[in-house]
């Protein structure tokens, strides 16, 4: 694991430029009786090597801000930094330094989660309990490489896997990376994780809606919180197999993420995506993915592959079993003995025939093959107003 190691964790360079950043934003930023502070995976140093995404925590005292909208707070004191506002739970801000992305969140100064007035609130303490376990930030480090490299990491909405707090926990829970993957092999839905052994039974004692996913893990700063309760079936299931791979032979490869393959003859269409929040634009891009998916079925034409990726830009492939389909689709009508509906069926189409009980109408298709069909339908308002463009490379 050296090896590894030494490739994902961040080089001296990347700690210096992090804290260039604070004191930059430091210098900026003025706000009587707030603070900034380093948060996420920076702050409890189980952060990898080449993550160019910074949150900073703009802490405001507890007392005399708890019921005022530290949001606008912060707007009007980093107007001149000209940030990007990003609607959440509570409004927070983005901007760019460098080559680095910077996020920039509000939250209140607490000590406990029930002084909390919004989820971000608790993040310190998230940050305070996984830094009571420094011994296995490098454990962690694994664990968020394994999960990543394994595509299973992520709680955003079109994402839907392990978020890094998720990792953190289940690392600290297991021990070490490979406790962890030992023990994830072994899984089967419904896992309870209960660090602090909070409850008796979750699945009776905490709100329904809360123990839906397969994995209930009890933050152990928030007793009312499933951490996990985002995690796909998909996801879930995805980091079990790997897990049972890893078990069998473990390899360096199972840290390293690879690059998605198109396969050859695919359909790809390539779209600029809008801007916002990654989550919402993410969320988009898959909404467009599963509605040419189902437009292209309802169509006829039966997809072997598809999937998607997204950098900058976003790229969709879809590998269909025949481009080609009959000149005509056939179109169910009513029983033969129905002779009102059977008027309203001959009216309506041109071209129908009698099998059996029932009458059938051949229905000529708009489009000649699978490329002519896509071209048309990435005009629908379902898609381009989903994405800035669209086109078919």
């Amino acid at each position: 694991m050296k090896s590894v190691l030494e490739r994902i964790k961040p080089k001296k360079e990347e700690l210096v430029k992090i804290k260039e950043i604070l004191k930059y934003l430091n210098s900026k930023i003025k706000i009587k009786d707030a603070k900034l502070e380093l948060g996420g995976s920076g702050a409890k140093n189980t952060n990898l090597s080449g993550s160019h995404d910074v949150d900073i925590f703009i802490k405001f005292n507890y007392n005399q801000f708890k019921d005022q909208d530290i949001s606008k707070i912060l707007e009007k004191n980093i107007k001149h930094l000209k940030p990007t506002k990003l609607h959440g739970s509570r409004d927070y801000f983005q901007l760019k330094y460098n080559s680095y992305l910077i996020e920039l969140v509000p939250i209140l100064e607490i000590t406990k989660s029930s002084q909390a007035k919004n989820i971000t609130d608790i993040s310190p303490l998230h940050t305070k309990y996984v830094k009571k376990h420094s011994k296995l930030v490098d454990q962690i480090r694994l664990t968020k490489a394994f999960a990543k490299a394994q595509d299973c990491y992520g709680a955003e909405s079109y994402i839907r896997g392990f978020s890094g707090y998720v990792l953190e926990i289940l690392t600290i829970h297991y021990g070490s990376f490979k406790n962890l993957v030992k023990n994830v092999a072994k899984w089967r839905s419904k896992v309870i994780i209960d660090p602090t052994k909070t409850y008796k039974n979750p699945l009776i004692e905490m709100n329904a809606s809360k123990t839906e996913s397969p994995l209930i893990l009890i933050d152990p700063v928030d007793k009312t919180r499933n951490t996990a309760a985002a995690l796909s079936i998909d996801k879930f299931n995805l980091i079990i197999k790997s897990a049972q791979k890893y078990q069998q032979n473990p390899s360096e490869k199972f840290f390293i993420q690879k690059e998605k393959i198109i396969p050859k003859n695919s359909y790809i269409l390539e779209a600029i995506p809008l801007q916002g929040k990654e989550d919402v634009i993410g969320a988009k891009l898959v909404k467009i993915l599963n509605y040419i998916k189902k437009q292209s079925e309802l169509e006829g034409y039966k997809i072997t592959t598809s999937d998607w990726s997204w950098k900058e830009k976003a790229k969709f492939w879809f590998k269909v079993k025949s481009d080609r389909l009959e000149q005509f689709r056939i179109r169910k009508g009513p029983f033969k003995d129905d002779l009102k509906n059977v008027q309203r069926f001959r009216k309506a189409n041109k071209k129908i025939y009698l099998k059996g009980k029932n009458y059938y109408a051949k229905i000529p298709r708009k489009h000649k093959n699978y490329s002519e069909f896509i071209q048309n339908l990435i005009k629908d308002p379902n898609i381009k107003d989903n994405v800035k463009s669209i086109k078919i490379v």
